[in-house]
C-alpha cells in the first residue's frame, strides 16, 4: 500500500488507494459507493433463515461504471431491481460468481443507467457464517429460540449483500418482523420499552462500516443501568448482568472526560448465550458481550470498558482495512486501561497491562516476522487472522510508551484531537502516522524520534526500551511461584486467598509450559481449581493440567468446552488435547457433543486444530 496523502483528509476525500488495496472485498468503491442501507428482514426461526430485502443508496463515482459489485456469502438471490429517484423500479441483470472459501461470492449487477438505488431480495442459509441460530434448549432459560450475528471481520456479507469493507461507511434503517414473543435488538438506538408486537424499526444515523452491522433476537429482558444505558439478557441472566455492569454510566462519563463527548446517544449491553465466539463485540449503541464475564465481583468488567472505548477508537475512527486493525484494537486497549484505572485503580490497570505484555513477550518471537508488525504486509493474512495479540497488546504498548515519553496531559490532548480530526472516518496506518508526526512527534521534539515511532509500527518484536508498569502484587506472586516450583513452599502455603482473577491468571500464565504432574495435583488439592466457575482461570488451569498428563481433569475440561463457545477460552483446551492421540480422540468426542452449540466461527477453528494435529501425525 503506497503512502497516502498526509494532510487535509476528510470523509469526502478518503483516498481511492485505501479502497483499491483492500484484499478482502470484491467491492469497487472507486466506481460507486453505498451510502445508505434500508433493510427489511423477517426472522424465520423454524427455517433458521432471514428473508431479506436490502435497498442500497448509491453514489456513482465513475460516470462510465458498467456495474455495481457487492460482497455476498451463501446468499440465495431472488431478484434485483433498480429504484429510480421517483420510486419506479425495473429488473436488473446480475451474475453471482462461484464461491471462494474466504471471500464468498462476487455479485455483479449490471447498472447501465446508474440508478440512485438498487433493491435486492434474498434469503440467508442456516449455515451463514455471520449468524448463529440456537434452539430453546441451547439458551439459558430454555424457553425461546435465539439468533445473533457476528459480522466482524468479513461475515456481514453472509446476511446482507453489501460492500463488506471497513473503508466504506453507510447509514442504515431496518424494519424487522419477528415472532410476537421475541425481542429484536440491532446496532442502532434500541427502545427498552418496545412492546413485543413482532414489529421493530431501527435507525442508525451515523455512518458505520459493515462489520458493525448487527442483529439479535430472542427471549430478552431489559434492566436500566443509567440514563443512557441498559442491559439486555435472558430473564434469568439480566439481574446478574445489571449488577455486574452497574458502573456503565460511570465508564461513559470517565471516557468523555478523557476524550470528548460520547456521540452515539445510548450505550446498551446485550449479554448473549455462552456460544458467542468473542468476549465482546463493539456494535454501535449495543455491545454484544459474553456471559463468561459475569463472575459476580466485577473483576472482568474491563471487557465493558474495552467495548465502550471502541465508541471512540474503532467506531468513531475506524481502520480502513484489516491490515490496519491495530488502529481499532490497540488504541482501544490503551483507552480501556485508562477507564479501568480511573474507576478501579492503577493497581488493577497495571496488572492487566502486565498480563497482556508478558503473554506477548512470550509468544511474539514464535510468530512469522510479518505477523509481528502492527502494520503488516496484508498479502497472505486473512481478515480474521488480523485480530491477533499483536494488534491489541503491541498496539496498546506503543500508546503507553507515547504517554510515558510525552506525558499524560500532552498525550491525552493529542489523542482527543486525533479522535475529533478523524471522526466518522476510516483511515490507514499511514494517515494516522501522518497526523501524529506534526501534531505530536515534531510538536514536542526530543521526546521520541520519528524512526522510533516507525519501528514500533513497521518493526518486528518489541522495542527493547518498551516500558512496563510495576506491580508489587505480581512481584510477590513471582516469588511464591518460584518457591512452589523449587519445593521450598507447598501449595497450601501460597498466600492466594486474597488473589483476584488477574493475579490467579498471572500465577498460572507463568507456570512452565509442562508443569510436573505432582505439582498440578498439589495445586488442585490445595485450591480446588478443577470445576472453577471462573472461565479465565479455568482455561488456564485445564490447559496446564492436560499438558501435564492429568486425566482426572478431563471431564471437567469437557464441561468447560461444552458450556463455553468463546474462542479465546475454548481453543487452548482443544489444542492441549490435540497434542496426544488419546487427547485428540477425547477432544473429538467432546466436539461431537458440543458442535451444535458452537458458532460457525468456533466450529471452523476447532476443526482446523483437528486437521493440523492429524497432518502432523502423518
Amino acid at each position: 500500500m503506497r503512502l497516502l496523502s498526509l494532510f487535509a483528509i476528510t470523509a469526502s476525500t478518503l483516498p481511492i488507494a485505501v479502497y483499491a488495496a483492500e484484499p478482502h472485498s470484491y467491492a469497487q468503491p472507486d466506481q460507486v459507493l453505498v451510502t445508505h442501507l434500508d433493510l427489511d428482514l423477517t426472522i424465520d426461526f423454524p427455517q433458521q433463515q432471514l428473508d431479506g430485502q436490502a435497498t442500497l443508496k448509491l453514489n456513482w463515482k465513475n460516470p462510465k461504471a458498467p456495474s455495481l459489485v457487492l460482497d455476498t456469502r451463501d446468499l440465495k438471490i431472488a431478484s434485483i431491481e433498480s429504484v429510480s429517484a421517483d420510486g419506479k423500479t425495473a429488473p436488473l441483470k446480475y451474475a453471482l460468481a462461484s464461491r471462494d472459501k474466504q471471500l464468498g461470492s462476487k455479485l455483479t449487477i449490471a447498472t447501465p443507467t446508474h440508478p440512485s438505488q438498487v433493491r435486492i431480495v434474498y434469503t440467508t442459509v442456516p449455515e451463514a457464517s455471520g449468524l448463529q441460530w440456537l434452539t430453546p434448549s441451547q439458551t439459558a432459560d430454555k424457553k425461546l429460540p435465539f439468533m445473533f450475528s457476528q459480522s466482524e471481520s468479513i461475515h456481514a456479507r453472509s446476511w446482507v449483500p453489501l460492500q463488506d469493507s471497513p473503508a466504506i461507511r453507510f447509514t442504515y434503517t431496518a424494519h424487522v418482523t419477528a415472532p410476537k414473543d421475541v425481542r429484536v435488538a440491532m446496532s442502532a438506538i434500541n427502545d427498552a420499552h418496545h412492546p413485543l408486537d413482532g414489529k421493530f424499526d431501527f435507525d442508525q444515523p451515523h455512518p458505520i462500516p459493515s462489520y458493525l452491522l448487527a442483529i439479535a433476537a430472542g427471549d430478552l429482558a431489559v434492566k436500566e443501568t443509567g440514563p443512557r444505558s441498559a442491559v439486555y439478557a435472558e430473564p434469568s441472566v439480566v439481574g446478574k448482568a445489571a449488577h455486574e455492569f452497574e458502573d456503565t454510566e460511570k465508564m461513559i462519563a470517565t471516557a468523555e472526560g478523557l476524550y470528548g463527548p460520547y456521540r452515539w446517544g445510548r450505550y446498551d449491553i446485550l449479554v448473549l448465550p455462552p456460544s458467542f465466539p468473542y468476549g465482546g463485540m463493539e456494535n454501535p449503541n449495543m455491545t454484544f458481550a459474553t456471559p463468561t464475564v459475569l463472575v459476580g465481583d466485577k473483576s472482568l468488567v474491563s471487557l465493558v470498558s474495552h467495548e465502550l472505548a471502541h465508541s471512540w477508537s474503532g467506531n468513531l475512527v475506524t481502520a480502513a482495512s484489516w491490515r490496519d486493525i491495530w488502529l481499532n484494537e490497540g488504541v482501544t486497549t490503551y483507552v480501556q486501561g485508562r477507564i479501568t484505572e480511573a474507576l478501579y485503580g492503577k493497581g488493577l490497570a497495571d496488572e492487566e497491562s502486565l498480563l497482556s505484555a508478558r503473554a506477548l513477550e512470550k509468544d511474539i518471537g514464535t510468530m512469522p516476522a510479518n505477523a509481528q508488525k502492527l502494520a503488516p504486509d496484508p498479502r497472505g493474512v486473512g481478515a480474521d487472522d488480523s485480530l491477533s495479540a499483536v494488534a491489541y497488546d503491541k498496539g496498546s504498548w506503543f500508546l503507553r510508551t507515547l504517554e510515558q515519553r510525552f506525558g499524560r496531559d500532552t498525550f491525552d490532548t493529542y489523542l482527543k484531537s486525533y479522535f475529533n480530526h478523524f471522526a466518522f472516518q476510516s483511515i490507514t496506518t499511514e494517515q494516522m502516522l501522518a497526523y501524529m508526526k506534526p501534531n505530536l512527534i515534531e510538536k514536542y521534539p526530543g521526546k521520541m524520534s520519528w524512526s522510533e515511532a516507525q519501528d514500533w509500527v513497521y518493526g518486528t518484536g518489541i522495542p527493547k526500551d518498551a516500558p512496563l508498569p510495576d506491580s508489587p502484587h505480581f512481584d510477590a506472586i513471582d516469588k511464591e511461584r518460584s518457591a512452589f516450583l523449587s519445593d521450598t513452599l507447598t501449595a497450601d502455603k501460597l498466600d492466594a486467598k486474597g488473589w483476584n482473577t488477574q493475579e490467579w491468571m498471572y500465577f498460572l500464565d507463568r507456570l512452565p509450559d509442562v508443569t510436573p504432574l505432582p505439582k498440578i495435583k498439589e495445586l488442585d488439592a490445595a485450591w480446588h481449581l478443577t470445576g472453577t466457575p471462573n472461565a479465565e482461570i479455568g482455561m488456564r488451569w485445564y490447559t496446564h493440567a492436560i499438558d501435564s498428563g492429568d486425566k482426572d481433569v478431563w471431564s471437567a475440561a469437557a464441561e468447560h468446552m461444552t458450556r463455553i463457545g468463546r474462542l479465546y477460552l475454548t481453543l487452548p483446551l482443544y489444542k492441549a488435547f490435540a497434542k496426544t492421540p488419546d487427547g485428540l480422540a477425547y477432544a473429538e468426542q467432546v466436539y461431537a457433543k458440543a458442535k451444535a452449540g458452537y458458532h460457525p466461527l468456533t466450529q471452523q477453528a476447532v476443526e482446523s486444530i483437528f486437521a493440523s494435529a492429524k497432518t502432523a501425525d502423518k
